[in-house]
């Protein structure tokens, strides 16, 4: 796993994302609900296990692809053994990312909040955003649907 630089900000930039925040909060509330077997702290971070499905493994890597290109200061790796896609998530040594990989620790729990309450959390850990109007609108409940590109494959 290629840790980022100690200087990388800890900003989460989608204005040049795929899909909206609204989405993204979409697809990990799929993903944990129908893939999650556990997950836990690691000597650099945490780790998710998901149950492997047929395409699953190429899904959270792209998924970890998208959230790396909005989120630089995140380090992914994503591996499959025993039956398991294993995500594993580290950040630098800075306070502030240490806080936000904590809320990601916890997103399969916290998920069900809109997009703007977990936006709020990860504001109070020292995470910065940018938006686009769509993630704008879509927190504001106009327009956007709920059909997100690349969702998990059915069981």
């Amino acid at each position: 796993m290629r840790m980022p630089s100690a200087s990388t900000p800890v900003v989460c930039d989608m204005t040049g994302a795929p899909d909206t925040a609204h989405e993204r909060l979409r697809e990990f509330q799929t993903l944990f609900a129908r893939f999650l077997i556990a997950r836990e702290r690691t000597s650099r971070g945490i780790r998710f296990r998901l149950r492997a499905e047929p395409g699953l493994e190429e899904h959270v890597r792209d998924l970890a692809a998208r959230e790396q290109a909005c989120c630089p200061f995140y380090a992914f790796d994503v591996t499959a053994r025993d039956g398991q896609v294993l995500w594993e998530c580290a950040v630098g040594d800075d306070e502030s990312a240490r806080a936000v990989l904590e809320e990601f620790f916890l997103l399969p729990e916290t998920t069900a909040t809109t997009p703007a309450e977990l936006q709020g959390r990860l504001s109070e850990s020292g995470l910065v955003f940018t938006e686009t109007e769509a993630d704008a609108d879509a927190d504001a409940g106009v327009g956007t649907g709920t059909h997100v590109e690349g969702a998990p494959p059915s069981p």
